[in-house]
């Protein structure tokens, strides 16, 4: 059974940074993308930022220049650098990856939040 786990959520005064990782556990054979997505209170859940597994990143506008995605495949983890976070950054930020197993062959995972709250 595929498990993601989200960490490195928590409080942060605007200007600050925080770092989010995501850790896949269970008989994974592959990852092809991993990715970050947030949802805002009262708002739909929308994309942060995809990393492929070679390596090409993808990320929402709103978030360039501020954000890094990364991944270590070795460790099935990826990482999300948030740095000048602002109000507008606060939400649950989850983890997403497009995997494979052997039980469910190629299939969609969602991680189950972390919150991320930016204070003015």
């Amino acid at each position: 059974q595929v498990q993601l786990v989200e960490s490195g959520g928590g409080l942060v005064q605007a200007g600050g940074s925080l770092r989010l990782s995501c850790a896949a556990s269970g008989s994974i054979f592959k990852i092809n993308v991993m990715g970050w997505y947030r949802q805002a209170p009262g708002k739909q859940r929308e994309l942060v930022a995809t990393i492929r597994s070679d390596g090409s990143t993808n990320y929402a506008e709103s978030v360039k220049g501020r954000f890094t995605i990364s991944r270590d495949n070795a460790k099935n983890t990826a990482y999300l650098q948030m740095n000048s976070l602002n109000p507008e950054d606060t939400g649950v930020y989850y983890c997403n990856a497009d995997l494979w197993t052997a039980a469910a062959g190629f299939a969609n995972y969602w991680g189950q939040g972390t919150q991320v709250t930016v204070s003015s």
